[in-house]
């Protein structure tokens, strides 16, 4: 019999597969030592690891592939991953990519650090979710005490061109800090959808002032008859197997679960919680100083390019000074803050919170968003505006 060979695209990423994730029960743990056992030259093995794949999910691609090449292997048939005649080249192609992407992962060491884009969690934020786009993973983090804490992660496909997204139907995966803003469950969908879909709010603030356009960026599931789809294959959401999203359904709260999407995932440094200390400092006094109704020193908290609501900075000042000129007293008092520093940009952070305000005319409670930007070495006001 001869054995099958591996091919140079997943030949590199053979070694260390023996140090994959802790749960062996895992579909990149299985089909990582379906390959280990091929380069092995122990074809019984590998046609038993495929064939418990396929029994939990008959529908996975990648599998029937692997499987097939082996039962043609039996036969001398084939001499490499998915070079069966006739074959279709791109569908092949995109089962490879999936291939070298799940051994990735397989090989990934155990999560230890948090992303340095979780600076502080509110109380009410039990879990946020970030996406490292370069490793097709999403990764859970469970709020404890404010800090993120590791709980899993799951394969996800992303936009059929990659990320940076800029205007409507250019088929790419949005870079930022997003939320969950509702549930669409399966009976309201479209089966391409899969079991659920969890609509995310872009564009956000932040690429509405970068004049970014496009809608209907996704969390959602596969069609029925699909387990997984290839790394980049998307309109621009992030896709899960049905099964991986009915287990992510549980950690999804509407209007509060952060999604944080990024290009490579920056792990937390020295530098960061030095970082977040100045940030809260900074936020303490913008209050204290609008309390205090001394409106130069409240407007110095603001960057010039500052924006909100169709306002930008001259029209902002000029609101203020009239608004704090009827004010002969204001309280103000600011809870569940959460802070989320921007991909691909470290001197920028997404706070939210709950405002409560009393004036000698008026009194209301909101959920404020900010954006705030570091200048000079000073945290200054770009955004401000309702959650």
């Amino acid at each position: 019999m001869r054995t099958l060979a591996i091919p140079l695209l997943l030949c590199g990423l053979m070694t260390g597969i023996a140090h994959a994730a802790p749960d062996s029960q895992t579909t990149e743990a299985r089909f990582a030592r379906s390959l280990q056992a091929i380069q092995n030259s122990r074809i019984d093995i590998a046609m038993n690891e495929v064939d418990n794949l396929l029994r939990v999910n008959p529908n996975f691609k990648l599998a029937q592939l692997v499987k097939g090449d082996l039962l043609m292997a039996h036969a001398g048939a084939i001499s490499s991953f998915g070079s069966a005649a006739n074959a279709p080249r791109d569908k092949i192609k995109d089962l490879q990519d999936e291939a070298r992407a799940r051994l990735l992962r397989a090989q990934s060491q155990p999560v230890k650090l948090a992303p340095r884009y979780l600076w502080q969690l509110a109380a009410n934020q039990k879990y946020a979710l970030v996406v490292d786009t370069s490793r097709s993973t999403l990764y859970v983090y469970e709020n404890v005490g404010g800090e993120p804490r590791y709980v899993s992660d799951y394969y996800v496909t992303i936009g059929k061109l990659g990320t940076e997204k800029v205007y409507e139907g250019d088929q790419r995966t949005p870079i930022g800090v997003y939320f969950v803003k509702a549930n669409l469950p399966r009976k309201q969908l479209a089966d391409m959808y899969g079991s659920g879909a969890y609509p995310l709010n872009y564009p956000n603030e932040w690429d509405r002032k970068n004049k970014r356009g496009g809608s209907g960026i996704w969390l959602h599931g596969t069609p029925s008859d699909t387990y997984s789809r290839p790394p980049r294959a998307s309109n621009g959401c992030i896709v899960l197997a049905n099964a991986d999203l009915d287990k992510l359904a549980p950690y999804l709260q509407v209007g509060v679960t952060p999604v944080i999407i990024a290009n490579k995932i920056d792990w937390r440094n020295e530098h960061d919680q030095s970082g977040r200390a100045s940030l809260l400092q900074e936020v303490e006094r913008w209050r204290r100083d609008w309390a205090s109704l001394d409106t130069g020193a409240y407007l110095e908290h603001y960057a010039r390019d500052f924006s909100s609501d169709g306002m930008d900075y001259a029209a902002w000042v000029k609101h203020k000074q009239a608004v704090n000129s009827r004010k002969s007293w204001v309280k103000v008092d600011i809870d569940d803050i959460s802070i989320f520093t921007y991909p691909d940009r470290p001197d920028m952070a997404v706070v939210n919170f709950e405002q409560g305000y009393e004036s000698d005319n008026l009194s209301n409670r909101m959920k404020k968003r900010q954006y705030w930007i570091r200048q000079n070495n000073r945290w200054r006001i770009l955004y401000e505006g309702a959650a």
